[in-house]
């Protein structure tokens, strides 16, 4: 079997966690479902993992079962063979990235992949990272440096953010600063060095996590919205990829989290008991501080005053924008205080910080 195709294979009874390995194993956004014989069952994106995960599916499912539910049950091939003209067009056509290619027995023998059929890979986003706040809670950390240039692997946090923007694609960020913004200009400058170009906001005073977008120079493409202090491996394409795919105005990064109540937990109808159940988990999403805004949700941000982005999520909502999800199942951590801080310091040296690497254990349990 091609080693391509060996990487990208799951069986029908694999479980959805099984798949997530082997989306990010092949690093192709995709897993193919295969009968013990080699034959396609169909395939399952990044994107339709992370709508089970939205559907409150289990990750111990059954893929199969995935793909029952998939929108899309038809899976697009093309013969072995096929010319990389006629395979751009059935991607083109179809609107996929991938296409499997199938033998004269039915079998695969490779993946066509548009990232290999078109060389300049870029995306049509336009990075602003949130780069100015003071970092009280890391005091003293941050008496001399601002949060996001707290090292992190032997270089600031921000830094390691950049490059990962570089190598998703991405050609263009600003950099929104206010506290100690000199320290993150002296060090990234033009970002010629860093293989982006990089532009800066400097906020005269606090305008929120959305009102300083109003600064940033308005184009055609969308806006990925970044808070700086966050350290994670998010697939910054995969986030794109499904925000075109709900047609949204605005897409949030969320992440899984539970909390455990202690206690037995009654349910009532006025003085009547009519349910109860003992020391029941929570589950719900929180907002991790990762943004996909369109210009036309954009517009929704006040001309002057402080306005943060939850601020934005809500007229959105308001105004009945479409506004979707996107679950992050990669590593995430947020480093707002010092023990956070300290936990990324380690994850990063022990090699948790990958770019797509699904983490498999996606509950954070509440302290």
């Amino acid at each position: 079997m091609n080693p391509r195709v060996t990487e990208l294979a799951v069986r029908s009874e694999a479980t959805i966690r099984d798949t997530m390995v082997a989306i990010d194993r092949g690093r192709l956004g995709i897993a193919l479902v295969l009968q013990t014989d080699g034959i396609l069952l169909g395939t399952v994106t990044d994107g339709d993992v992370r709508r089970a995960i939205l559907a409150g599916g289990s990750l111990d499912s059954r893929v199969d079962a995935l793909l029952d539910r998939a929108a899309r049950t038809r899976c697009i091939t093309a013969a072995a063979g096929t010319n990389d003209h006629d395979l751009l067009r059935i991607m083109m056509e179809y609107d996929v990235r991938h296409v499997p290619l199938i033998d004269v027995d039915g079998q695969v023998v490779d993946v066509a992949f548009m990232g290999d059929l078109v060389k300049e890979r870029s995306l049509p986003l336009q990075a602003v990272v949130m780069a100015g706040g003071f970092g009280r809670r890391l005091r003293p950390l941050t008496d001399d440096l601002p949060k996001p240039m707290l090292p992190i692997g032997g270089r600031p946090l921000l830094e390691t953010t950049v490059d990962r923007l570089r190598r998703a694609g991405i050609r263009q960020c600003t950099l929104t600063t206010h506290y100690m913004g000199h320290t993150i200009r002296d060090h990234f400058g033009d970002g010629s060095e860093f293989g982006v170009e990089i532009g800066y906001v400097e906020e005269t005073h606090p305008l929120g996590t959305a009102g300083a977008l109003r600064l940033v120079e308005q184009g055609d493409d969308p806006l990925l919205v970044l808070n700086g202090d966050v350290l994670t491996g998010v697939d910054f394409g995969a986030l794109f990829a499904f925000h075109r795919e709900q047609d949204a105005d605005l897409t949030l990064g969320v992440r899984p989290y539970e909390v455990a109540v202690p206690f037995g937990v009654v349910e009532t109808d006025g003085a009547r008991v009519v349910a109860i159940e003992e020391k029941p988990v929570l589950r719900r999403f929180i907002n991790a501080g990762i943004y996909v805004v369109e210009p036309r949700a954009r517009d929704l941000v006040p001309e002057r005053g402080t306005f943060d982005m939850p601020d934005l999520v809500r007229r959105a909502i308001d105004a009945d924008r479409i506004v979707a999800s996107f679950p992050i199942t990669e590593y995430w951590q947020d480093i707002g205080q010092v023990d956070d801080y300290r936990k990324a310091i380690l994850d990063f040296e022990g090699g948790a910080v990958q770019d797509a690497v699904p983490v498999l254990d996606l509950v954070e349990p509440a302290p």
